[in-house]
């Protein structure tokens, strides 16, 4: 790194923080954030290291000096300036994400880490092997792409069935007990695609964090449970003629136990679930505490970084220990590229492999009539390109993500949010309206809350981050995205009007539930007004402003090969056949023709469990 780019950074990040060299940490967080940027897509790491050039440019033209050789006053009026500028503030914003990722790990450390959970029983055994130790050529009766909750689920449905199935994971496997040894941010970029950097692109990005690792995204969810709702499942067969929406009910009960389901108990709830459950009775409003994967949770509040204390249910804790157990075999570290076509056979095209590259840019095949996709609703419709399989017109459309944004609450007594289940409490009061809130920390800086401020403003708000209970909520959006691209994943995304009603009406519901708790005071995550005192003052800001101002993150992504009666409309048919080859099934959540309304983890398994059920049938 030249020293020029050390000073700008550095520079940057004394900035934002407000470094005055009384603390050792912040000194720290320029290295830190460095590591950051270098797990992100070139475009992201690019646009970070611009903007801090830039500033520090600004800086200079100001001032004469550059913002390292600025004191932290002369630093706080060069961002005065800076943020005096209402277009710039949603920037400033976006540029303070992986700062505050940074410098909340050291501060985190600083003041000696995370409770380290008791790890309480051992990852049970799997079948994986390197890529670079798999054979150039092999077969398999079932190949499966993707070892998330749909492809792990599938693997072990044809495994126990007797089919010799192997299963590819681009990512590696981490144990249990390997997420107990390293800070929450260490583990944050290996677990996730493009290190949680993942964007769609449209009128206002929208941040689309996804795992991957065996497991999948499973590795890295909060652990809720919500079983798709019977209206969702009617609509999805009625409307949309997906068969096996008929029979998921038994599919979702199996997935429950699969996955030891239950209700968080009381004792571990933490106080940002326990203020969320005070506020909502002073209300009257319908909540409680959710339905997780997670017998015996710790509370240690690391579910999005991996559970350090193997309560989480992750499929690769749970199914996939049944799958390799049948039989199934797992590759790690292995891109699927293509899938291997007879076009010449009597009947039409049919699925006979696949081709699959190793890290060291090797390949190697494996022959198989029956390949099951399930790489996720973001990679599923590049893959099916690459391999000549994506001639429908819908493909890659019909994209929902669950738009999500958050808001926090000051408190007058410690609350402490990352002591307790980062998940825990879910308020349907407005769930009817496609707006579901649930209570949600983080550890320090991972959350999709930004903090307002910058510099001296900022630093004021870390030191008092204790004080803060967040909320966040996501909503039932309309399918308004599509996956563009063949060899790299491109995500386009414009929020519907109607949606973006619903985001101001989630705000508002957030903030009225934090003053029912007991709040202060509401950070909203607008940047032209972050604090309100009273519910008639957030009621005067959101009249003013709009979803372009919030700061807003997505999940869950669902719908881009979706399965349905209609050929002109649906990739895949109704039992989740991909249309126009024979031997292809689609078993991730891109095979969900609409938005599920909840966490989708056990739709998506309850979903694959039929598609590769009807398979077994035939």
């Amino acid at each position: 790194m030249s020293q020029t780019f050390t000073g700008s950074l550095g520079g940057f990040v004394a900035a934002l923080i407000a470094d005055d060299g009384t603390d050792t940490w912040p000194a720290r967080v320029p290295g830190r954030l460095d590591a950051v940027l270098k797990t992100m897509p070139l475009p992201a790491r690019a646009g970070v290291r611009a903007a801090a050039r830039t500033i520090d440019a600004y800086a200079v033209a100001r001032t004469g000096r550059g913002l390292a050789r600025l004191t932290r006053e002369e630093r706080d009026a060069v961002l005065a300036g800076l943020g005096a500028r209402p277009r710039l503030a949603p920037l400033l914003d976006v540029l303070k994400v992986p700062v505050l990722l940074a410098a909340g790990t050291e501060r985190m450390l600083e003041n000696g880490g995370l409770r380290a959970p008791l790890l309480t029983r051992k990852d049970p055994p799997l079948d994986c092997t390197p890529s670079s130790q798999w054979p150039a050529r092999s077969t398999a009766d079932a190949v499966v792409i993707g070892s998330g909750a749909g492809g792990a689920t599938a693997a072990r449905t044809l495994a126990c069935a007797g089919l010799d199935v192997v299963v590819l994971e681009e990512g590696h496997h981490h144990s249990t007990e390997s997420f107990g040894r390293r800070a929450p941010l260490d583990r944050f970029a290996e677990l996730y695609r493009d290190g949680g950097a993942t964007v769609a692109i449209g009128r206002q990005p929208l941040l689309l964090p996804v795992g991957r690792a065996v497991g999948g995204t499973t590795v890295v969810n909060s652990g809720t449970c919500y079983r798709t709702p019977d209206h969702v499942l009617t609509r999805w067969s009625r409307e949309f003629g997906w068969a096996l929406a008929e029979r998921l009910g038994p599919c979702l009960d199996e997935a429950e136990r699969t996955l030891r389901v239950a209700t968080q108990p009381l004792d571990v709830l933490g106080n940002n679930g326990r203020l969320a459950l005070a506020g909502a009775e002073r209300l009257g409003w319908q909540a409680a505490p959710l339905r997780r994967n997670a017998p015996g949770c710790q509370g240690s509040c690391q579910c999005v970084v991996g559970c350090p204390s193997g309560a989480k249910q992750s499929v690769q804790l749970s199914v996939l220990p049944e799958a390799c157990a049948a039989g199934a075999r797992i590759v790690t570290g292995a891109e699927v590229r293509r899938i291997l076509v007879d076009r010449d056979r009597p009947g039409g095209p049919r699925a006979a492999g696949v081709r699959i590259r190793r890290e060291d840019g090797g390949v190697f095949e494996i022959l198989t009539p029956l390949v099951v996709v399930a790489a996720g609703a973001l990679q599923s419709p590049p893959l099916l390109r690459r391999s000549g399989l994506g001639g429908h017109p819908r493909l890659g459309r019909n994209l929902s993500v669950h738009p999500a944004t958050s808001v926090a609450g000051r408190f007058a007594e410690p609350v402490t949010a990352w002591e307790g289940v980062l998940q825990s409490v879910g308020v349907e009061e407005h769930h009817h309206a496609g707006v579901l809130i649930e209570a949600t920390a983080t550890p320090p800086g991972m959350g999709s809350f930004v903090l307002p401020g910058l510099g001296s403003e900022l630093r004021r708000e870390l030191d008092a981050a204790d004080r803060l209970a967040t909320l966040g909520a996501m909503i039932a959006d309309r399918p308004s995205g599509q996956v563009i691209g063949r060899d790299r994943t491109l995500l386009r995304y414009d929020l519907d009007h109607r949606d973006a009603g619903r985001l101001m009406r989630a705000v508002r519901a957030m903030g009225e539930l934090l003053f029912a708790a007991g709040a202060e005071e509401v950070l909203t995550g607008i940047p032209v007004a972050p604090r309100v005192r009273t519910l008639e003052e957030l009621d005067e800001v959101l009249a003013r402003v709009g979803p372009g101002q919030l700061h807003l993150s997505a999940y869950h992504p669902t719908g881009t090969v979706a399965a349905g009666a209609d050929p002109e409309r649906f990739p895949a048919d109704g039992a989740g056949r991909l249309r126009g080859v024979h031997g292809v099934l689609i078993a991730d959540a891109s095979v969900l023709p609409g938005c599920p309304e909840v966490n989708p983890q056990l739709s998506i398994m309850a979903a694959a469990l039929a598609v590769s059920q009807a398979r077994l049938e035939r």
